[in-house]
């Protein structure tokens, strides 16, 4: 029999399939504001992360029973997300205004980022974390205004993988270790 934190977990998953909310509650907690921090990232908007994160998780209930359980709870839910952010900003692709005010510069980009607001900074510190001011830094910059203007510019889906890539894993050794991305942790 197993003991400890999986067996808790596997409980929780168990009772959220049995139509438990406050076991889904508990299941997705400890998730809730790095999902939040991805949607932002992805979105570039903390109201539009928001809405998102709330279709995320009536999703997540809606189709527990789908979880298969070979991968982690987290994994499942940055997956949803990541699909719901990816339809979010497709459906939101506006037309451009008819007259602009001047024209852009000949060596502009083609796509420029209009709607980009800064991140809360007292949910930062719920990323972090306490007692580590090395991760706390390296999540502040993972949401700086210039960075994510930047991951802006990107598809929507190079956008993604970049940032589940480093991000949502942020390995610190092997291949991507000697990346300097904003997200990395050290």
């Amino acid at each position: 029999m197993t003991e400890g934190p999986h067996r808790d977990g596997e409980q929780l998953l168990a009772r959220a399939r049995a139509g438990d909310e406050d076991a889904f509650g508990v299941l997705v907690a400890p998730y809730l504001r790095e999902l939040h921090a991805h949607c932002y990232r992805m979105l570039g908007s903390v109201h539009d992360a928001e809405d998102v994160l709330q279709e995320v998780l009536m999703r997540a209930w809606r189709h527990l029973g789908t979880f298969d359980g070979r991968g982690s709870v987290r994994g499942w839910l940055y997956r949803i997300a990541t699909n719901r952010c990816l339809t979010a900003r497709s459906r939101a692709a506006s037309p451009a205004p008819a007259l602009s005010p001047a024209p852009p510069p000949p060596n502009a980009p083609d796509v420029e980022v209009t709607e980009l607001e800064p991140y809360p900074d007292a949910w930062l510190g719920e990323l972090a974390g306490a007692g580590d001011p090395a991760a706390g830094y390296e999540v502040r910059e993972s949401v700086q205004l210039a960075f994510l203007t930047v991951i802006q510019l990107l598809p929507p889906r190079q956008r993604a993988v970049l940032l589940l890539r480093t991000c949502a894993t942020a390995p610190s050794h092997g291949p991507t270790a000697s990346w300097s991305l904003p997200c990395m942790r050290a």
